[in-house]
């Protein structure tokens, strides 16, 4: 019985007419799904997600994020899509992508305690201190028994606090030391 389908030496559907959807009329692909295009991954949304997720775990975060931007550019509205998308960026050294991605994940759910975590540490990576604490303080307050929450909390804040000087002054060679004026006396002895 022929039901207006054929099959084609790899077992997939073909339209009726024997096309591959991409001759005369468009983009749609068999039975409507979109025919890849070329440079473009193979598979759907869902498909480039698990595989981006996949990559990310075995340590090739630059790579799982062109598989989840192109996840992310197909389903921007999707949380799960954005975040693990925002933590490739992190681990690539894309620190200002990562914080938008993670940022717009905890506006849609400020409750999103990962979320407020990731949008603290790469602030912090970004050197803006402030939006780190008071975002790693949310991650922790909402999941306080996670340890590396309180860790990175703990280092933002001591970070701030050696930067308003609550350890007295930074030694010679600390990052941020500044050289004192040369030409000054700072013992007032004026050689009398």
């Amino acid at each position: 019985m022929n039901d207006g389908w054929n099959q084609v030496d790899d077992g997939a559907p073909v339209e009726p007419g024997g096309g591959d959807g991409a001759i005369g009329g468009g983009d749609a692909g068999v039975g409507g799904v979109p025919a890849q295009r070329p440079g473009e991954p193979a598979g759907d949304v869902y498909e480039w997600f698990r595989r981006g997720g996949q990559l990310l775990a075995q340590g090739h975060p630059a790579a799982a994020e062109q598989l989840l931007a192109r996840a992310a550019a197909a389903e921007p509205h999707s949380r799960s899509i954005r975040e693990a998308l925002a933590r490739a960026q992190f681990d690539a050294g894309s620190y200002a992508a990562a914080l938008e991605n993670f940022q717009a994940v905890a506006l849609a759910d400020p409750s999103d305690d990962y979320a407020q975590f990731g949008w603290g540490v790469a602030a912090a990576r970004l050197g803006d201190f402030e939006t780190s604490a008071e975002h790693l303080a949310l991650a922790v307050a909402m999941r306080p028994q996670t340890e590396h929450y309180r860790a990175a909390l703990r280092q933002t804040r001591a970070t701030l606090a050696a930067r308003a000087g609550a350890f007295g002054p930074l030694l010679p060679g600390a990052p941020g030391y500044l050289e004192p004026p040369v030409g000054g006396s700072a013992g007032g002895d004026d050689g009398a």
